[in-house]
């Protein structure tokens, strides 16, 4: 196979309003539906609308973009990236389970499979924008302005790349066209991923020096600010940090994460359940996805909610992350002293359990969700029992209960995609400093530990968490981070790519997927933990996604597949 034909997937043409005007055998037309290159370059509106709708990529799976087309990541899918984790199983698969079950292969990535050629087909969108762009009359304030974006959006992009699959190919500012047979083995070499990561960082040190700093009128929201570069950035430079990667130091990760928090613009919100379905102005996000009723997706609401309102059950928090929030107290459920009662399994508990899961007894739309069996509304003797959650389990996050279960089209989906928010930029500098300086030194020009890091998360409005216990090792608050990652960040596309690079995805991603069985005698409700879904496997390759086969065949096998597959 001639290696032209990965043009076809991995870098294509710019976009489908990016297309030359072509030739018919027969006819000599210009398409009326395609913008040819001259009227992009020609025009200072069209082209950054071209640029604005970089933010966006194609649909290239089927269930996949309902509404708009899709951003970075996953994001609100029917099936969430959350369900290939110890966080959530899919109901009704949806080319999920074949991941929980260690199936994936080069020949089937089922919902993962995605990420390759969106990524190249942006990268190379990006790099036709800015090799154009000095065509285009407008200010050179505005060019480089936009190229700040255009760079923002390529590293983001090159972000979605390492994460999945390592050290990847760079193609710098190249335009590769169709029709050209590329040959030449080093268009597929794959770099180290210390120069993946560097490229990234230097691409964001150069958008962070030209972006704004607000993006709050109504025609820059959704845009790239300097803070998005610098949180991008920062979480770059933590995976670098991190055991799998091993290419960068604790130290350029504690820098990073420090001077977002230097900018002194962002804060954490005082209502952690409001935040996620609100789109209106918030100090805590950073950078976010923002939809309208004209461009919506995936309506959360009847695509998660329990069977007995007529939902579909969608995606279902496990046990294993349920059993991992805190008792008020600050205790583990584990912990002999903490009161934690099996038979009251959900009292006094972290409150960003009851934000994020809904369970036995949860107060929703009138009544409360009722799993337990027999005779229950959510269990399997209630209505739409085929949508039963396997789990015992339904999920709370992202869902806004003033949007309709039954007939949501063009009403719902309104919520925001949060890429970063300051949580996490707490989270990375916790993590760091942890790792350079210990859990309570407060370094030289920095007004946080480790520690008091975590203590502001933890003692917002609302969750009101008690601080960490002092005098912890750097081993102790290491588990004490990455347990408040995992119950802050539930379902926002972190889980799956922290304990693979923490390399604790062999314990994490083999341990049982487990659910909740309820059941009801007289007035007495007994619990008993069960398995939802069999055979959850995790092997050592897993810890990168394999590249897709016809990927590797369209370079003529010059695309070095990853190790293991």
């Amino acid at each position: 196979m001639k290696a032209k034909k990965i043009l076809n997937i991995i870098y294509l043409a710019a976009s489908v309003s990016l297309v030359s005007s072509c030739k018919n055998d027969m006819l000599d037309v210009t398409p009326t539906d395609r913008v040819s290159d001259a009227a992009i370059t020609g025009d200072s509106v069209t082209f950054e609308a071209y640029v604005i709708n970089r933010y966006l990529g194609i649909r290239l799976t089927n269930k996949e973009a309902e509404g708009t087309l899709p951003g970075f990541g996953r994001g609100f899918e029917y099936a969430m990236w959350s369900s290939l984790t110890d966080e959530s199983i899919y109901n009704n698969d949806d080319n999920t389970w074949l991941v929980q079950k260690g199936e994936l292969s080069p020949d089937n990535l089922g919902i993962a499979g995605t990420f390759w050629g969106r990524s190249y087909r942006s990268i190379r969108e990006c790099n036709y924008a800015l090799a154009n762009i000095d065509k285009v009359t407008i200010s050179e304030n505005h060019k480089k302005w936009l190229r700040a974006e255009l760079k923002f959006i390529r590293a983001f992009r090159y972000h979605d790349l390492i994460r999945n699959y390592g050290g990847v190919p760079l193609l710098g500012d190249n335009v590769y066209e169709l029709g050209t047979d590329y040959t030449d083995a080093s268009l597929f070499e794959r770099k180290s991923l210390a120069e993946c990561i560097n490229y990234a960082v230097n691409e964001l040190n150069a958008a962070a020096a030209d972006l704004p700093s607000n993006n709050n009128s109504s025609w820059l929201k959704g845009r790239a600010t300097k803070g998005a570069a610098l949180a991008l950035k920062s979480r770059l430079l933590l995976y670098a940090a991190s055991p799998l990667y091993n290419a960068g130091t604790w130290q350029a990760a504690f820098d990073a994460a420090k001077s977002v928090i230097d900018l002194n613009k962002y804060g954490l919100s005082s209502n952690y359940q409001n935040m996620f379905i609100s789109s209106s102005e918030n100090s805590e996000v950073i950078f976010a996805r923002y939809y309208t009723v004209g461009a919506r997706h995936v309506p959360m609401e009847i695509a998660n909610g329990p069977n007995g309102y007529d939902a579909w059950g969608g995606n279902l928090p496990l046990q294993n992350l349920v059993d991992s929030y805190e008792m008020t107290n600050g205790k583990l459920i584990d912990d002999p002293s903490s009161g934690y009662d099996p038979q009251n399994p959900y009292f006094n508990r972290d409150p960003r359990l009851s934000y994020t899961v809904l369970y036995n007894g949860s107060p929703y739309r009138g009544r409360t969700v009722e799993t337990f069996i027999p005779g229950g509304r959510d269990s399997k003797d209630g209505p739409s029992n085929w949508n039963t959650s396997k789990t015992g389990y339904y999920l709370r996050k992202f869902v806004d209960e003033s949007m309709p279960i039954n007939n949501p089209w063009n009403i719902a989906g309104l919520q925001p995609w949060i890429y970063f928010r300051y949580a996490e930029i707490l989270l990375n500098y916790a993590e760091a400093a942890n790792e350079v300086y210990g859990p309570e030194v407060v370094p030289a020009g920095a007004a946080l530990s480790a520690k008091a890091a975590i203590d502001q998360i933890r003692a917002r409005n609302g969750v009101n968490m008690p601080a960490l216990t002092a005098g912890m090792t750097k081993d102790q608050m290491r588990e004490a981070i990455r347990r408040e990652r995992r119950v802050e960040l539930a379902f926002e596309e972190h889980r799956f790519y922290d304990v693979r690079r923490w390399k604790i995805a062999e314990q994490t991603e083999n341990a049982p997927a487990e659910g909740i069985t309820i059941t009801k005698t007289g007035n007495t409700l007994s619990y008993q933990k069960k398995v939802a879904l069999e055979g959850r496997k995790f092997m050592e390759q897993h810890y990168w996604l394999p590249i897709p086969r016809a990927e590797i065949q369209a370079s003529g096998n010059k695309l070095p597949q990853n190790s293991k597959y």
